[in-house]
């Protein structure tokens, strides 16, 4: 009895899956599974060649890539903090800075933000879409997901200067979500609004 109760279960798991896969009432709802799946497997696959295969076989290009938006990074925010903010800063080595409270910022390898202005590129090259406007759409992407980047440690440093018992939970929770609340809603306007308007 219990085999018999299986096999439709499984026979009604697998017309389900087709029904998801093919039926057109499911089309937006797969575009998102596909946009989850991907950028899954883009993290996966970065942790693995960052940490195993140490950028093999571009490690010196990648080395230099990260230094370059370390310093974009760095010198982009630091200015934006004590020009537009009006929140005094005192610099130290290897692009760290401090607040007068004594709580302070390193920028390094890991909030560069390369990982995510390259994934949304692979995100972008892996969805339909005419090329002619991937062209634009692309390169206009990356650069806001940087400046994202460049908001989001002018964010964290506005928790260090008022709120520094909260900056842990902000760091790796809500600026964490950010990136992927933006690249996600570059997506949609790209399969929403490019890639479906001028497919022809």
């Amino acid at each position: 009895m219990y085999d018999i109760y299986l096999f439709f279960m499984i026979k009604s798991l697998i017309l389900n899956i087709k029904i998801f896969f093919t039926d057109p009432r499911w089309q937006k709802v797969r575009a998102v599974f596909w946009f989850c799946l991907i950028t899954v497997l883009i993290h996966i696959s970065w942790r693995f060649w960052a940490h195993n295969l140490h950028y093999f076989p571009i490690y010196r290009w990648m080395m230099n890539a990260t230094n370059f938006f370390i310093e974009q990074l760095y010198n982009q925010s630091t200015w934006i903090i004590q020009n537009i903010i009006g929140i005094k800063i005192y610099d130290f080595p290897n692009h760290t800075f401090y607040c007068n409270n004594g709580m302070g910022i390193l920028i390094n390898e890991g909030c560069s933000g390369i990982k995510q202005i390259l994934q949304f590129g692979i995100l972008m090259l892996v969805f339909p879409g005419p090329w002619k406007h991937k062209a634009w759409f692309i390169p206009l992407g990356m650069i806001i997901v940087h400046f994202t980047n460049v908001l989001r440690v002018i964010i964290l440093t506005v928790v260090i200067k008022n709120w520094p018992a909260n900056i842990h939970d902000v760091h790796d929770t809500w600026m964490r979500v950010m990136f992927y609340v933006v690249i996600f809603a570059l997506w949609l306007i790209w399969v929403e609004k490019i890639a479906v308007k001028n497919q022809d």
